[in-house]
């Protein structure tokens, strides 16, 4: 006989499994487009048996977005540590971002924001903390190793990167396909660094340039 456990362990991942898969379809295809219907036939599932997961198609779409959100952040969190200093340990960060700008669907962010307008602005909410977060703490890092300039102010700079982000996203001077290139990414990248590098800081940058020109590359 299998543990009542065991089974909430399969019924948990049955339901990642799903919410994977539909986060695929979405982005496919766009979330408005896609209907239970469409989701239980490309699953191989009953109607019924995906109403044991979730109560409506809201729900669903709430439930793929934070399964993304977490496993974007499981991702970013495991390049912490993989890096030697924090200029190179944020190179390790930038390629994650690289993948998952590969991924972007532009359906699928303007459905979210038009149909589903407080999970988009939850899901904005919590990108926001990741990212002030995250930055706060790459520059604590290179303040103490000596490779960011010690009179930078932590808070300030974490928030002018993040409104910087958030504007070029809503900008009309950069088409949507130049935003979302590795190449100006990687300018992005060696910009913001060379904002906040010591003489040291940008000998490490440039000893990791062909690492930098990966991003290009790939």
């Amino acid at each position: 006989m299998r543990a009542a456990g065991s089974n909430a362990f399969d019924m948990n991942k049955e339901f990642e499994n799903i919410l994977e898969k539909v986060s695929v379809l979405y982005r496919k295809y766009g979330i408005k487009s896609v209907t239970m219907d469409d989701v239980a036939h490309e699953l191989g599932i009953s109607k019924k048996t995906l109403y044991q997961f979730v109560k409506d198609k809201t729900e669903l779409v709430e439930k793929v977005v934070k399964h993304t959100l977490q496993c974007n952040f499981s991702a970013m969190k495991a390049k912490k540590g993989t890096g030697d200093n924090a200029i190179e340990e944020l190179i390790e960060v930038s390629q994650r971002v690289n993948a998952l700008m590969k991924d972007h669907s532009q359906s699928y962010e303007y459905d979210l924001k038009k149909y589903y307008s407080g999970i988009y602005r939850n899901l904005m909410s919590a990108r926001r903390k990741l990212m002030y977060e995250s930055m706060l703490v790459n520059i604590r890092q290179g303040k103490k190793e000596g490779i960011y300039r010690r009179e930078l102010n932590e808070e300030i700079i974490a928030k002018l990167h993040l409104l910087r982000v958030e504007n070029l996203q809503s900008s009309e001077i950069f088409r949507e396909e130049e935003m979302h290139s590795v190449k100006f990414f990687r300018e992005l990248f060696v910009y913001h660094i060379n904002g906040l590098a010591t003489q040291k800081g940008r000998e490490v940058l440039r000893k990791n340039k062909a690492r930098l020109d990966q991003l290009v590359k790939h």
